[in-house]
């Protein structure tokens, strides 16, 4: 499988402007991508080929004075643009047809200069290395300075160089594991474990142990709250209102490390203990339209399920998601009567069938764990892990209105969505920097 390796970069001020041009030149690749795309469909032409786009936008375009500054950046770097460009369509027609799964994607749209997020991608035919010294040596950039806080198990196949919104710099390299290795790193258990999740406590488990709930951002709401009226007071457009703004990007981004870096080690130790794990299939997007929402997204459930699928398929252990309508706090975990709905209110309730004192989330945990059919694994049997799929990195889409009209907008005059096969599907973007 593939996974992404971060470590923060600290290029110096003359790298920093090489990285700005490099930025800026894939930002205007990406817009002259879609903009062609746009006119053929105006036109009512077919979509150009990647090939005729690079020769055009990029081979073509360096030869004319308007477009003369794309040759002080690396190639490569204008060619994957072009390749986001595609996968971004394809995503798109993938989604309109209904043969991509998870919610709808509209078309790609132009790229601003003001966005706060940027990136650039070299891949191996680029010559991009690591240095004796352990510096991170790119093309037309130079060798820029790395904060290795792990080795690299393989050699990385491509290395992506982001600049997020505090103003910080990260190579994200991709790297394809070794099955048979990750195997020998963690040994088989007799282990299993359910998890119900919640917001007093982030996890209780079917053992009876209680991870309490970090709550990260409410114990810094105080200090976001004067950052951002600080921000609100600036006149926009002025050097204060940059630093302001970026004082409270990066408070957010502490705030997102510290969750991440929670999720990693609670994830890992759930992982390594136990070879059977059973959650529920929660509905977060619905509970973060209730009054709980900054409370559901402070949890950060779905990150943390995230990171238990990719870590259980990557160490052969097996992770079952129980439906989300299992009646796991009315059922007693003793007898199996169900007792009927209880509100949030009640935390502890006796069962009137057998008349055993319950904990409402560690009988809701031993109920994930009964449903989920992982009892007999505490006793030695053998678990099988399950098929899970890789998360796919999106390019360029965001939400958009589907039907036969949306498809004749955007390049197919016969109402009837084209459909692409997506690229291979990759474990990318699944926040791997923190894990252990």
């Amino acid at each position: 499988m593939q996974l992404r390796y971060s470590f923060r970069l600290y290029p110096n001020a003359v790298q920093q402007a090489a990285l700005a041009r490099a930025f800026g030149c894939a930002r205007v690749v990406f817009n002259d991508a879609v903009r062609a795309r746009e006119d053929a469909r105006a036109a009512g032409e077919p979509f150009p080929k990647i090939g005729e786009l690079s020769t055009r936008l990029i081979t073509q375009a360096k030869t004319t004075p308007k477009r003369s500054w794309l040759g002080e950046v690396s190639a490569v770097v204008l060619q994957q643009s072009l390749r986001d460009a595609e996968t971004a369509y394809r995503n798109f027609f993938a989604s309109l047809g209904g043969t991509r799964k998870g919610p709808r994607l509209g078309a790609p749209r132009f790229k601003s200069r003001k966005d706060y997020r940027q990136s650039i991608r070299f891949t191996a035919n680029a010559r991009w290395k690591i240095t004796d010294a352990g510096r991170l040596d790119l093309p037309k950039i130079g060798a820029v300075k790395v904060k290795w806080s792990r080795a690299l198990p393989v050699t990385p196949s491509s290395v992506t160089v982001i600049k997020d919104a505090a103003g910080r710099f990260f190579a994200s390299f991709v790297i394809d594991t070794d099955p048979a290795t990750d195997a020998e790193r963690l040994p088989q258990t007799g282990n299993a474990i359910g998890i119900d999740l919640g917001l007093t406590h982030f996890a209780v488990l079917s053992d009876g142990t209680r991870v309490d709930s970090p709550r990260f951002l409410r114990r810094a709401e105080k200090k976001l709250k004067k950052a951002q009226k600080e921000l609100s007071r600036k006149q926009k457009g002025s050097k204060n209102r940059a630093k302001a703004r970026l004082k409270v990007a990066r408070d957010h981004a502490r705030v997102a490390d510290a969750r991440r870096e929670f999720h990693h080690q609670l994830s890992t130790r759930l992982i390594s203990e136990n070879q059977g794990i059973a959650v529920e299939d929660l509905s977060v997007a619905g509970l973060a339209r209730t009054r709980l929402a900054k409370s559901v997204h402070d949890a950060g459930w779905s990150q943390f399920i995230n990171m238990l699928t990719y870590k259980a398929e990557r160490y052969g252990r097996t992770l079952i998601k129980i439906s989300r309508f299992e009646p796991t706090s009315q059922i007693c975990s003793t007898c199996g009567h169900r007792d009927g709905p209880k509100p949030l209110s009640v935390r502890e309730w006796t069962c009137s069938a057998c008349g055993t004192l319950h904990d409402r989330d560690t009988n809701a945990a031993i109920n994930v764990k009964t449903a989920a059919g992982l009892a007999a694994s505490a006793c030695g049997a053998p678990v099988r892990p399950g098929a899970i799929p890789a998360q796919r990195e999106e390019t360029g889409s965001h939400g958009f209105p589907t039907g036969n009209r949306a498809a004749q907008r955007h390049g197919n005059p016969s109402g009837k969505a084209r459909i692409l096969a997506p690229q291979g599907e990759e474990h990318v973007n699944c926040g791997c920097r923190a894990a252990s």
